[in-house]
């Protein structure tokens, strides 16, 4: 299969390059600066570019059979920005499945059923700019004709791989705390195999 993975240089996208890698897929990533791609590997495609860049998206795009999005907010507005270039590039390439890592703020809230859970009293954390823009990118799929599906981590500590941890479909499993970065890339990774989840968030935690 192939594979283009942005957002590679963070800390769950490099797991994800590793783990596509290591499943024998060919890899595409689209990265601003390559010298921090550190993996030297024949299936390796590193690609010069930025995700706010329509040219750049599009020739990342080609030949590819899944996009899997690691990007993150980073206190900016690039998640949103990028995402309708993204979205578009794969209408008119005809690549349907997009796997995105989101946050567990857009999940729905148990306590208040037509909120998501950053606007309801169960998040408790003080600044919702993070949410806001997964957010945005949440609506963008929704009406997009992508088949996708959006991955929920609670807090994201390094730790280790445990490779045991809940999922639940839209919302966060009961008494969620947090799910490693490597926990969280191999769920997410599986979903290129899975049809689990298309067209719905999954809430994931311990």
């Amino acid at each position: 299969m192939n594979i283009l993975v942005l957002g590679a240089t963070g800390r769950v996208g490099s797991q994800l390059v590793t783990y596509a890698l290591h499943d024998r897929h060919n890899v595409a990533v689209l990265v601003r600066t390559p010298e921090k791609i550190e993996i030297n590997n024949e299936n390796l495609t590193i690609i010069k570019g930025n995700v706010l860049n329509k040219d750049d998206i599009v020739r990342a795009m080609q030949g590819i059979d899944v996009v899997i999005s690691a990007l993150n907010t980073d206190g900016t507005t690039t998640l949103s920005a990028s995402m309708p270039l993204i979205i578009k590039a794969m209408e008119d390439e005809d690549i349907q499945r997009i796997i995105t890592i989101g946050t567990a703020g857009i999940l729905q809230s148990r306590t208040t059923p037509n909120s998501l859970r950053y606007l309801s009293s169960e998040s408790k954390r003080k600044s919702t700019r993070a949410a806001k823009e997964h957010h945005k990118v949440y609506d963008m799929l929704k009406q997009s004709t992508l088949v996708w599906t959006i991955v929920c981590p609670k807090y994201l500590p390094a730790g280790e791989s445990v490779g045991k941890y809940r999922v639940e479909g839209n919302f966060l499993p009961e008494g969620g705390v947090e799910i490693s970065v490597p926990d969280t890339a191999e769920f997410t990774f599986s979903q290129i195999k899975s049809s689990d989840y298309i067209k719905s968030r999954v809430g994931i935690a311990y």
